[in-house]
């Protein structure tokens, strides 16, 4: 994987902007009950995050009914869930990278704990496959992919540049990452 995407602030700031976009899907979509949806991002302090577009990435952006008051929050390509560290994070640091030193250099450049990684990678090995994405998408790659090598083996099949790849896979983790996330996504 290339770690060169850390540095590329375009990169980031076209995350923000599909993120923009996602939300302003979900805001469109409205609530299940019907009701209209009201602004309700709530502020977000991302790890791994470059200082340089620390703020665009502080708020997550979500939405509050105006008639049942349920919480729906829109689908992201910079956060994965409730993780405190960036998505792209999770993926880059989760690769064992060509040597495992080159790994532990960028969790520690990243401020990425052993014990956090090593949980990413778990979470990669046996949560990930057994999420309903991955079991509704899986038997598309074809060779199958080696679920030990997750995330780099899933990576590989994006084309493009790096960066072209990684938006790909982020992209691919909609699903996982909000409460409109499934209905966003298809069509996508």
């Amino acid at each position: 994987m290339c770690h060169a995407i850390l540095s590329d602030i375009k990169f980031f700031q076209q995350l923000v902007l599909i993120d923009q976009d996602l939300a302003d899907q979900t805001r469109l979509h409205g609530c299940p009950c019907g009701g209209p949806l009201h602004q309700s991002h709530f502020p977000r302090k991302p790890r791994s995050c470059p200082a340089e577009v620390r703020n665009d990435f502080g708020r997550r952006f979500s939405f509050c009914c105006g008639q049942c008051r349920r919480r729906i929050t829109a689908a992201s390509v910079r956060f994965l869930g409730r993780r405190v560290h960036l998505a792209l994070a999770v993926v880059l640091v989760s690769d064992r990278g060509p040597t495992p030193e080159t790994a532990r250099r960028l969790a520690k450049q990243l401020s990425v704990a052993p014990r956090t990684v090593e949980r990413w990678r778990q979470w990669w090995r046996e949560g990930f496959p057994a999420t309903g994405l991955w079991q509704a998408m899986c038997a598309r790659f074809m060779p199958p992919l080696d679920l030990a090598l997750l995330p780099t083996a899933l990576l590989s099949r994006f084309t493009g540049a790096s960066n072209e790849a990684m938006r790909g896979l982020l992209m691919f983790l909609i699903p996982l990452t909000g409460s409109a996330a499934i209905t966003l996504s298809e069509g996508r």
